[in-house]
């Protein structure tokens, strides 16, 4: 699965930032949405663009006055133009479902639609990653697309690539968030921009890390 979504992202990655750099021009929800984010996570640690693609979400936070923010990304050619679009913003490559970053670490994590390429066996397990390096009382904001369905790409833009994109209801959603032991506070869901994106319903899920009850003798 890693492979295929690495490989098929480092060939669309240049036409990728072309097309997607600027999305939330167009998208008054997610800027609204994002602003909520920023003013929870601002100055509460590093804060996370999750399968960060160009970078376009680090970007908007940091304009939010999210300074310590960064991205991580499955795809090298993703990552690379993440580094040119956002100087100043550190980048890397990385996978989900084994973070780089240490237990209770990140104050936040923005993951805009890059839950939908973990099949759903490995859900839980992505979503766990998250809490673990997320602080007590750190903010997640996930993004998917809700459905049953999902999509195979074997060509994108004139490119040979091997893809899927998963779809989840939102029930299903929640049922693998408080599994992964995260406490949802809100759920949002909302119908496409006409013209603007791929024409499936989004949902937004804003979840936090508990603080750990201490055990008493």
């Amino acid at each position: 699965m890693a492979k295929g979504v690495r490989a098929s992202y480092d060939c669309v990655a240049e036409e990728y930032g072309r097309r997607y750099f600027h999305e939330f021009d167009h998208k008054p929800f997610d800027r609204e949405t994002l602003d909520r984010f920023a003013e929870r996570v601002r100055g509460q640690g590093p804060v996370c663009d999750m399968g960060c693609g160009p970078g376009e979400v680090a970007c908007y936070l940091r304009a939010r006055g999210v300074e310590d923010v960064l991205g991580v990304d499955i795809s090298p050619g993703m990552v690379e133009q993440a580094r040119k679009l956002n100087p100043g913003v550190t980048f890397h490559q990385g996978d989900m479902l084994n973070l780089e970053a240490k237990d209770n670490s990140w104050g936040g994590i923005a993951a805009f639609y890059s839950i939908i390429h973990i099949p759903r066996d490995q859900v839980v397990a992505a979503l766990r990653e998250m809490r673990r390096v997320l602080k007590p009382e750190g903010l997640l904001l996930l993004t998917f697309h809700v459905g049953q369905e999902g999509v195979h790409l074997d060509e994108w833009w004139g490119n040979e690539v091997a893809v899927d994109f998963y779809y989840f209801e939102t029930g299903e959603m929640k049922g693998y968030l408080e599994s992964a032991g995260l406490e949802i506070e809100e759920v949002i869901e909302r119908d496409p921009y006409k013209d603007v994106e791929a024409q499936t319903r989004r949902a937004y899920v804003f979840a936090q890390k508990p603080i750990e009850k201490e055990m008493h003798q």
